[in-house]
């Protein structure tokens, strides 16, 4: 491994310096989050260019390409959906289940996105269900709100649990050789007693949103909701063709991305859409904020701050001694950067650090559960901490109910108390079972 800088460059202040600028936009909220990405975007290309640390070509391809045609994908298949009534029909029946108890509804809800969370990445999963949630919420006539929110950072929650749950965790699996029983029977635990913490303190954030009982449309007729059983029924197998081959695609080296297009393609050849509706409806926002997003994050990489910071936080690793401590400084630091920054890319840069370690002597096995716990908890704490949680921001949005709006001061006073929590309770875990995270 080369030796790096201990010391900020002129090129790491400046990505820095444009990096804290948007994150300044984007919460702050002068412009519209798209908006800040885009201009950050361009920013960073141009000081990349000047201070000769980041190039046009380099920049396109920091836009992670497999992430954006999963989003795109599964948005699509989420647009033909929604004609159908099924949303609608889904709706109605986890409505009539709750009993007119909004605490009920929220468990109900939180306990189907986060089980699917542990099988399909949260993504995909929030994709799915924060647009049913809208439905949902206007047809009982209560706030989206919490429910889009508990969707969010339980299905990050959820995420962590499983060697599929979440991007950074394939990632580590494979740098570490971590099979699929394996990680799960590690962070499984971990992440069961995480979320039972979770769900109780959403439960109190909420309170007050939650105390009055519902009273809508429970008597309804779900099966009266469905507008086209044909279509519903041919889009639902596209997804179950993209369900099953989730499971197996590491198999045959198919990207998730592409598997998201195979069910988009076998669902246009069923229902025939009009091409001028289903890419009208995709929520195009999202998509230019992600990519904005990649390539500001792509060019703070390239200036070798996130190396920096990297080879800062393993220092202390080389002390056999410190091990535990070092574990923790892991779990935490990589749960704060992957709030403020993105928990892909400092996954990327923590894992040849961590492979480095190994080759010097030092046990790693603690470290890479602690990263896999940090930059999966990490991201409740901000609304642009991970993609789950922007989906369901601009679900919110797409409402256009200004009450409804999930504005990053609201996100900071529920999310980050969740992400606060989660850490607290694993890292009490981890040092309860440390020889079992040490492989002993």
């Amino acid at each position: 491994m080369e030796t790096m800088t201990t010391t900020l460059t002129p090129a790491m202040w400046m990505a820095g310096s444009i990096l804290i600028a948007a994150y300044v936009l984007i919460f702050t909220e002068v412009i519209h989050r798209t908006l800040a990405g885009i201009i950050g975007a361009v920013a960073m290309v141009l000081a990349g260019m000047v201070g000769g640390f980041y190039t046009q070509a380099e920049a396109v391809a920091a836009i992670d390409a497999n992430t954006m045609f999963l989003l795109t994908g599964m948005m699509s298949l989420v647009v033909l959906l929604k004609p159908t009534g099924g949303f609608e029909y889904l709706a109605i029946r986890i409505a009539k289940l709750s009993k007119g108890s909004p605490v009920r509804l929220l468990i109900y809800i939180s306990s189907i996105v986060t089980i699917i969370s542990l099988f399909l990445d949260n993504v995909t999963t929030v994709l799915v269900f924060a647009p049913l949630t809208v439905v949902l919420a206007r047809m009982l006539g209560i706030s989206p709100v919490p429910y889009l929110m508990s969707e969010a950072l339980l299905s990050d929650t959820g995420g962590v649990a499983t060697l599929v749950g979440d991007p950074p965790n394939v990632m580590i699996g494979s740098a570490a050789g971590i099979d699929f029983n394996q990680f799960l029977f590690h962070m499984g635990p971990v992440v069961l007693v995480v979320w039972i913490v979770t769900l109780l303190l959403l439960l109190f954030l909420f309170r007050s949103e939650l105390k009055e009982p519902i009273t809508g449309v429970i008597d309804l007729d779900e099966s009266k909701a469905l507008k086209d059983p044909a279509a519903l029924t041919s889009i639902l197998f596209s997804i179950g063709i993209v369900i099953l081959l989730f499971f197996v695609h590491h198999h045959f080296n198919l990207f998730p991305g592409y598997v998201a297009w195979v069910g988009v393609a076998v669902a246009l050849a069923l229902v025939r859409p009009d091409p001028d509706e289903l890419l009208r409806d995709l929520d195009w926002p999202v998509l230019l904020f992600f990519a904005g997003l990649f390539i500001i994050v792509g060019g703070v990489e390239g200036s070798g701050l996130l190396d920096l910071l990297g080879e800062q936080l393993a220092g202390i690793a080389k002390d056999p001694e410190q091990l535990m401590m070092t574990a923790l400084v892991f779990l935490w630091v990589s749960a704060l950067l992957s709030a403020a920054l993105d928990n892909i890319p400092f996954t990327v840069t923590m894992i040849p650090i961590i492979a480095h370690l190994e080759t010097q002597g030092v046990d790693v096995m603690p470290l890479w559960w602690a990263l896999a716990l940090g930059v999966g908890f990490g991201g409740n704490g901000t609304h642009i901490g991970s993609t789950a949680n922007v989906v369901c921001v601009a679900e919110a949005e797409r409402t256009g109910v200004a009450e409804y709006r999930i504005t990053p001061l609201l996100w900071m006073k529920k999310g980050t108390p969740v992400m606060l929590a989660t850490l607290l309770v694993s890292s009490i875990l981890l040092v309860l079972f440390f020889d079992y995270f040490r492989g002993a």
